[in-house]
């Protein structure tokens, strides 16, 4: 997914804006992880993020810290964010 959510709503407050980018991500996240692994080569599904101003400006971040980048949008009052999660097979021990 690479994506640019806007952050402001003439409809909704921010937060609430923030809260349904935050629900978007978690269904992809959790429709990505779903998916059929070859078992005998990987383990798990692992997630490359990103996120920023655009695609420019984003910076890699784990998939858990997708939440506080969100906030610290809202809170710098940007007009939009920039989204991106890859996901990839991983075997556990690999980086």
């Amino acid at each position: 997914m690479k994506k640019v959510f806007p952050l402001v709503s003439e409809r909704h407050k921010p937060a609430r804006v923030a809260e349904q980018i935050r629900s978007e991500v978690r269904k992809y996240l959790k429709r990505e992880r779903s998916k059929k692994l070859d078992e005998e080569a990987f383990d798990y599904w692992g997630f490359d993020c990103r996120a920023g101003k655009s695609a420019d400006e984003a910076e890699t971040c784990h998939e858990k810290e997708i939440g506080k980048a969100l906030d610290e949008a809202v809170a710098q009052e940007w007009p939009a964010i920039y989204l991106e999660i890859l996901a990839k097979p991983m075997k556990r021990g690999d980086k």
